[in-house]
């Protein structure tokens, strides 16, 4: 596992038709904003920086941990910024290494790549290739938040389900998990495919295309970003985080049991 990067060994909670076994595996790229004492020169006076959006996902971690422990669930993580590198951009993206990074060496990059990048998605994409395989129905939920205001408009979306609307495995169950989610709590703005696009680049993009690929797999992995505005979960106190994780686990709980 990478530097920085954190894995719960819970084991995955299953469901009773053993046969289609229902697994949901949670995962969080941008959990922290981390800089090893390696790099730390390249972010010199980078401090504020850091704090930001541009840094990391505030709460996002918080509330996926939280997530974990009510779906019994594995979750994968990483704390290092995504300033060092972009563990939610395939390789070769234009957004692979920020502005900090543009002075280093394409052997330098590629070392970022060997200690951080390269462990954390092999060893997901092993343990969703493990779990396809064996013929498991996959449900992977990636935690993400936003931040409430961009170019100084506000966002309206509370809760964002980013999915591939041409996968009907996925379509399926987005749109029930937003119904439900608006029946729950109806005072928030509930939106599919915002403030992104679930077809953009993005790890969940990438397994979605690769598990489809392999011999007998198609249809079995559904990758689910969920991105929540930073000021439901953020600063994360633990009412806030207690109150997210419950509202996003109701609906994923229920194809467990």
């Amino acid at each position: 596992m990478s530097p920085g990067a954190a894995s719960s060994r819970t084991s995955p909670r299953k469901a009773r038709n053993v046969q289609h076994e229902t697994v949901i595996v949670l995962t969080c790229e941008h959990g922290g904003n981390k800089i090893s004492a390696a790099y730390r020169s390249l972010f010199s006076g980078a401090d504020d920086v850091l704090k930001t959006h541009r840094g990391w996902d505030p709460g996002a971690l918080a509330v996926a941990e939280a997530m974990a422990k009510r779906l019994a669930s594995r979750l994968f993580s990483s704390t290092t910024s995504r300033l060092l590198v972009e563990l939610n951009r395939s390789l070769g993206h234009s957004a692979l290494f920020s502005n900090y990074t543009a002075t280093l060496s394409p052997e330098q990059r590629q070392q970022i790549i060997d200690k951080y990048w390269r462990p954390y998605r092999e060893e997901v994409t092993a343990y969703m290739e493990e779990l396809v395989n064996a013929g498991r129905r996959v449900i992977h939920l990636s935690i993400h938040s936003f931040t409430p205001v961009w170019n100084g408009i506000p966002r309206r979306t509370r809760i964002g389900l980013l999915y591939d609307p041409r996968s009907l495995n996925e379509r399926s169950f987005c749109d029930t998990w937003k119904a439900r989610l608006r029946q729950q709590c109806p005072e928030y703005t509930i939106h599919s495919n915002q403030p992104y696009k679930g077809i953009g680049d993005g790890f969940t993009t990438w397994l979605r295309r690769h598990l489809a690929a392999m011999d007998n797999c198609e249809g079995t992995y559904a990758g689910i970003e969920i991105e929540i505005n930073q000021a439901l979960i953020h600063p994360s106190t633990a009412p806030r985080i207690d109150a997210m994780a419950e509202l996003l686990c109701h609906w994923p709980l229920q194809q467990l049991n």
